[in-house]
């Protein structure tokens, strides 16, 4: 009689193929190095094939390695399809459920959000990670978080990749914030080749609004570059230059600053994200109908 694979050796196997090292697999799959190494040993001798060899410190797959950790992925997604409809058929909001999100949906969306899950699912445990649209992205491809809540502005172009379901939460709008006493703060509306030449305010370098306003604005160097928009709505009121803030993250502003709508409006797209194989799971659609609630709130 043929033997039969364990799933988690089978698992064992996909994590080295998706990460390469036996560290970063066992972080994928929250258990000890060695536990892995053990999985991949017992999957070699039920083979009696070699699956894996020593790359420097990273370990490449064989041939038959390859040919193995494919048909692994398949029967993974397959395994997660099946739990995914089981718990469907059991209609529970039940389990763990951890979402990723961008830090002004952290504020303005996920509280109410949690809140309401909490409350209509109390059998349902939640987790909630703040990190930019790429990292949330990969963090729910590779099977860390379940839900990603992600921001896309047109001219940075977010790409949703294959497996991966994306629902439209709204449209989020920019404006721009300057000092009460700035020669702008009275008009009704100002162009983006007006605004060029200001004393800019903006985020991080590597954070999506950072690299979303330099392509918007093309050659402005920004003088003061801050993690939180809350801070750049400091440094506008304390007459240190202007920035260009979505609406989502300010939900009031203080004295002393004053919102200029922009021409052409620039505006993102707030959506939701969750795995292919996780759609029917009650969970999931439970998060995203919290999220959508949590966005109509807004709007109110």
């Amino acid at each position: 009689m043929a033997n039969v694979i364990d799933l988690g050796r089978l698992r064992a196997l996909d994590a080295i193929a998706r990460y390469g090292t036996v560290l970063a697999a066992g972080v994928a799959l929250r258990c000890t190095p060695s536990a892995v190494s053990q999985q991949l040993s017992k999957l070699e001798r039920e083979t009696g094939a070699t699956l894996v060899e020593k790359d420097g410190r990273r370990l490449r797959l064989t041939d038959a390695g390859r040919l193995l950790a494919d048909h692994a992925t398949r029967v993974l997604a397959a395994v997660d399809e099946a739990e995914s409809a089981l718990a469907a058929h059991r209609d529970t909001v039940a389990g763990r459920l951890t979402i990723a999100s961008f830090a002004t949906a952290c504020r303005a969306l996920l509280p109410y959000a949690l809140r309401r899950l909490a409350e209509e699912h109390p059998a349902l445990s939640t987790g909630l990670v703040e990190c930019d649209p790429h990292d949330a992205l990969d963090r729910l491809v590779r099977g860390h978080v379940d839900v990603a809540v992600l921001d896309d502005w047109p001219e940075v172009s977010l790409r949703i990749p294959a497996g991966v379901e994306h629902r439209t939460l709204g449209l989020d709008t920019a404006d721009l914030l300057v000092p009460a006493h700035h020669p702008l703060a009275g008009a009704r509306s100002v162009s983006r080749e007006r605004i060029r030449d200001e004393r800019w305010i903006s985020a991080l370098p590597g954070a999506i609004c950072h690299e979303w306003l330099l392509r918007v604005l093309p050659g402005i160097r920004p003088d003061l570059i801050v993690g939180e928009f809350e801070t750049q709505i400091t440094l506008v009121a304390a007459g240190l230059g202007v920035a260009m803030v979505p609406r989502l993250a300010r939900p009031a502003l203080p004295d002393g600053v004053v919102a200029v709508p922009v021409r052409p409006t620039p505006t993102r797209q707030v959506g939701v994200a969750w795995r292919t194989t996780a759609s029917t799971r009650p969970a999931t659609a439970a998060a995203v109908a919290a999220l959508q609630d949590a966005w109509a709130r807004l709007g109110r």
